[in-house]
């Protein structure tokens, strides 16, 4: 392994010079900061705003660490925009850039789940899944989905990789899962016939050989709940939008169990064993469906009446189909691919149900709610016109999971555009299973509570906030129109579509609409349309990158849409120089898992509304509002109608989440900057 390798500045400063950029302070505080944390083990979370060059800042001191140790890096990322620009501009362009200066030329590779990658036994053997029972009478979605797994067989020949995103255009979930297995239906690569050119396999190998594998939360997440290493050995973790990082896991961590699903379990395995096994599971099924019909949606606090004997006639029934479908016989998969494949794919399901049973039947054996690992709920899904009621399962933290599996394990650095809530990084902190920044019990009023309780206080970390290369109070506006009405439950009011209306005309389109509903998207496009000249797109129009693209080519038109779709969207330039945000991004009252975290917090003595719900909106708020200034030239004006981010007791812990922008609640002002800005461009 090479030695005196050039400091971390010297590095990049010539990486910098390579890629044909500017030095940039705020991108050498970063990477020096990152370079500490990899020397010391401290764990760093590190907020970087727009601008800072922070893939940059991160790449460079990890890939020095893993030339100079010959051990891996892992850079996990929340979303596939930003997978595909490390993997296919950044980390290309650095190699070439150090390849010199560190002697060899870096390594790197992309590593996903195995259900991202097609697999060529199921292609090979035709062993796909019956269509869902509610979908054997549409004959336009069997039509689909049959014109879309020919597609799907014919790509199996041309494809290098097999990765389901190098499909473009792409295909509906339910064709990919024809020619896709899970971890648990998989075969494994010994028994497998095609196992040595697994596409899944390959890309494992690949990884297990370079310097940094690019990979993305939920398999970090599913590498920690799993007892089967999925990524590669390695020492340090780089986790960029590390503000998604606690929901990407809750949904890998969360279960649930529907009628349907054990309906489906049951079929699976009805060419393999007894009638009567699997009239028993399809028995169960049917008594499940039953008991939920009766039941009202909403948290179970505990087991409604007939809930536990009806779980316990699907566990029960599950295990005694699992156990008569038993393993596969030796030399089965090579000598009957298809049946192999068909058996493993009937014992994953009857697995997942059974499992999901139990899992049920333990989440009340604490009698204290606040104490409990799941929050159980029934959901009422609406699908085509019909509904479906499921039972799901979501773990009341993940802060221990994250502490034990990868905060004790490796070096980690957390980093994001928005990392501060209440301008203080305790409230990611404590969700992420670190100690608070201080050792003694959170003020109440600061909203974090007392510390995770899985804390010893023995891991250290740090923070720090490099800030932004923008001035922000002199490129924008930050307008609260305190004079509308608070927000109701009836949709948009006719005083927000008349400010929108002004607001928009004044800027001469080129607004940024975030909603908070999809219903509030729509009714606003649709009264802009009426009232406007200028184009107005909407969410669902058309194909997300189609629609941003639309967008930035014509400075003229205007896009709606909710607020969680356009986290990512970056539209630099004079495309954009108004972001609406039509209410503070409250979850909403009835989600039964952050109502669950928000007693539990309350119960140890901290403020659940500011600790949850106000942080859950305070990350989502700044979000929305770095969408405006994305490049040093750009100016503009953020306005949102809802008026208690003036007026309301949490205010200032909201405003303090944001970026220091020139504040304002007068709409004169407001309509004059707007005008200004648009009779400037050219």
């Amino acid at each position: 392994m090479p030695e005196n390798l050039p400091n971390v500045p010297e590095l990049l400063r010539t990486a910098v010079r390579s890629l044909g950029g500017a030095e940039r302070s705020h991108q050498l505080t970063m990477a020096s900061a990152v370079a500490h944390s990899i020397d010391t083990g401290e764990h760093l979370a590190v907020q970087a705003g727009t601008g800072t060059g922070k893939s940059l800042a991160y790449l460079v001191p990890s890939v020095r660490h893993a030339v100079q140790t010959g051990k891996t890096v892992i850079v996990s990322t929340a979303t596939i925009a930003l997978q595909r620009q490390l993997v296919d501009r950044d980390l290309p362009r650095l190699a070439d850039a150090l390849e010199d200066s560190l002697g060899r030329r870096p390594h790197f590779a992309i590593l996903k789940g195995r259900s991202n990658y097609l697999c060529l036994n199921k292609v090979h053997t035709g062993s796909a899944e019956e269509p869902p029972t509610d979908e054997l009478f549409d004959a336009f979605a069997v039509s689909r989905l049959g014109r879309e797994v020919q597609r799907l067989t014919e790509w199996s020949s041309d494809t290098e990789t097999g990765d389901r995103d190098d499909l473009v255009p792409g295909v509906s979930d339910r064709a990919w899962r024809q020619v896709s297995v899970t971890a648990r239906e998989c075969l494994g690569k010994s028994q497998c016939p095609i196992g040595e050119d697994c596409f899944a396999e390959r890309a494992r190998t690949e990884a297990s050989q370079v310097d940094v594998v690019v990979t993305n939360h939920a398999l970090l997440a599913i590498d920690a709940i799993t007892p089967v290493a999925i990524i590669p050995e390695h020492d340090v973790v780089i986790i960029d939008e590390a503000h998604e990082l606690v929901d990407r896991v809750t949904n890998v961590a969360t279960a649930d169990l529907a009628a349907s699903a054990i309906s489906n379990a049951a079929r699976r395995c009805a060419k393999l064993v007894e009638e009567r096994d699997v009239d028993r599971l399809e028995a169960a099924s049917e008594s499940w469906a039953a008991l939920l019909d009766e039941l009202k949606p909403g948290p179970w606090e505990e087991l409604p009446p007939g809930a536990a004997p009806a779980l316990a006639a699907v566990r029960d029934a599950a295990w005694t189909l699992r156990t008569a479908v038993g393993p596969s016989r030796p030399g089965m998969a090579l000598s009957d691919p298809e049946a192999a494949a068909a058996r493993n794919t009937a014992l994953a399901s009857v697995e997942e149900v059974h499992d999901a049973a139990v899992r049920v039947l333990g989440a009340f054996d604490e009698p204290d709610p606040a104490k409990r690992r799941d929050v159980v709920w029934l959901a009422a899904d609406e699908n085509r016109g019909s509904v479906r009621r499921v039972v799901r399962m979501a773990p009341l933290s993940v802060g221990g999971l994250l502490r034990s599996q990868l905060f004790e394990e490796s070096t980690v650095v957390l980093t994001s555009a928005t990392l501060t809530v209440g301008g203080a990084f305790d409230g990611l902190a404590v969700n992420w299973g670190l100690p608070a920044e201080s050792s003694a019990v959170i003020d109440p009023a600061m909203a974090t509570g007392h510390e995770a309780p899985s804390d010893s206080g023995t891991l250290k970390w740090n923070s720090l906030d490099v800030g932004s290369p923008f001035d922000h109070a002199r490129a924008g506006i930050i307008y609260i129109a305190k004079h509308l009405p608070s927000p109701g439950r009836d949709g948009l009011a006719p005083s927000y579509l008349d400010e929108i209306a002004e607001l928009v005309e004044a800027a001469g389109g080129r607004t940024l609409g975030l909603f908070s509903s999809m219903r509030a998207a729509k009714a606003a496009s649709e009264a802009m349309r009426d009232r406007l000249d200028t184009p107005i797109l909407c969410q669902g129009d058309d194909a997300t990158g189609t629609l941003v693209r639309a967008f930035a080519a014509d400075e003229s038109t205007s896009l709606f849409g909710t607020l969680s779709l356009w986290q990512g969207v970056d539209v630099p330039g004079a495309s954009l120089s108004l972001v609406i945000l039509d209410r503070i991004p409250f979850p909403r009252p009835d989600d039964p898992l952050l109502a669950a975290r928000q007693r539990a917090i309350e119960s140890r003595g901290g403020n659940g509304f500011l600790s949850v719900a106000a942080n859950h909106a305070a990350l989502l708020l700044a979000q929305g509002v770095g969408r405006l200034l994305r490049s040093g030239d750009d100016k503009g004006v953020v306005a949102v109608l809802d008026p208690r981010l003036a007026t309301a007791r949490y205010s200032g812990y909201l405003r303090a989440s944001l970026p220091p922008f020139w504040e304002t609640s007068d709409p004169e002002i407001v309509r004059k900057a707007l005008e200004r800005i648009r009779d400037s461009r050219p």
